[in-house]
């Protein structure tokens, strides 16, 4: 029986393999790397550290069902699984080997659904060749050769984001991305629809991004202004500024949560007490629907756009039309 520090240790050395025959796991938290390797340990009937020359595959007639997997898992390898938690095996922990070509899926029965518990799954043995020389110094030609002619999943899945990422024209001038998601689309509508409808010239001083908090920065425009310090985690999502007006926008982007409210607007009004030009606080909604759940919560004596109506926005007092409010008076 192995111990806790050769469980550890065979755990890192089933990652490293994986991450070298060209698995992602950098978005994938400690508990879901340590049970996909620990899952990919059994399929190789490895038990302890520095064994993988001993790695079986499908050759040898070496197939495990889900619940055979968990057994060797809790058996072996310090873990305490349900017995019911097999579909987790299928949908979680091997997904990313069986993708990568690592792992055979329906090797015991290739006739079985994809739920079918008797479905099994092995060792690709071209990719168990490789394998069985981790640890010596023809690993990585090995690698080489099951890898040959084909991208990894990792080379796939990153171009696939790549491709999913959000071109944006900033300041009519400067070109670069966001990553992908609903809310950077919605930055995306603020600066290319909003700005230029309403934004009275206004050039973009700061944009964030969901994977680069602090994607665009004009930093030396933004201290001219006496802006609050950039490192503070109170920065709206873009801020723009009108040197035709001398206007300054703080625009909330918001999919699912954070619209300027009451005391988000107090925080920016008072970390914005210094600043030499006038604020205007916006919130923008990607789409009525979205705008209907946070309508309660906006805050007076600021402005609401929804990027599926751009030519419309909503001011939230009665007399007054889009511009700054003066801080001693409602006008």
């Amino acid at each position: 029986m192995a111990t806790l520090r050769q469980i550890q240790q065979l755990t890192t050395e089933a990652l490293e393999i994986l991450e070298t025959l060209g698995i992602p796991t950098q978005s994938q938290t400690v508990r879901r790397r340590e049970k996909m390797a620990k899952a990919f340990a059994a399929l190789a009937d490895i038990k302890l550290p520095g064994t993988w020359t001993n790695a079986k595959d499908d050759l040898v007639g070496y197939r495990l069902r889900s619940r055979e997997i968990i057994n060797f898992m809790n058996l072996y390898l310090g873990e305490k699984i349900a017995d019911s938690s097999y579909d987790d095996i299928r949908r979680e922990d091997l997904v990313l080997p069986v993708e990568a070509f690592i792992v055979l899926k329906s090797a015991k029965n290739p006739n079985a659904n994809t739920n079918d518990g008797t479905r099994g799954y092995a060792l690709n043995p071209a990719a168990a060749e490789a394998i069985r020389h981790y640890g010596t110094k023809q690993w990585l030609t090995k690698v080489e050769i099951f890898l040959a002619g084909r991208q990894t999943l990792a080379q796939e899945m990153a171009r696939k984001r790549d491709l999913a990422r959000i071109p944006i024209v900033l300041n009519n001038r400067d070109s670069f991305v966001f990553s992908a998601g609903a809310h950077n689309l919605l930055q995306k509508n603020i600066i290319e629809e909003f700005l230029p409808l309403y934004g009275c010239g206004a050039e973009v001083l700061y944009v964030g991004d969901t994977e680069k908090k602090n994607l665009y920065q004009n930093t030396k425009q933004l201290k001219a202004l006496q802006f609050f310090e950039l490192a503070h985690d109170k920065l709206p999502d873009v801020v723009a500024y009108s040197k035709q007006k001398n206007w300054l926008y703080l625009i909330e982007a918001v999919t699912t949560a954070n619209p300027i409210d009451e005391l988000r607007r107090r925080t920016l009004t008072q970390l914005t007490s210094q600043c030499s030009a006038s604020v205007i606080f916006i919130t923008a909604f990607p789409n009525r629907a979205t705008y209907r759940k946070f309508a309660k919560d906006i805050a007076w004596e600021t402005e609401v756009w929804i990027a599926d109506a751009p030519e419309h926005m909503i001011h939230f007092n009665g007399h007054k039309f889009l511009g700054p409010y003066a801080a001693h008076t409602s006008t």
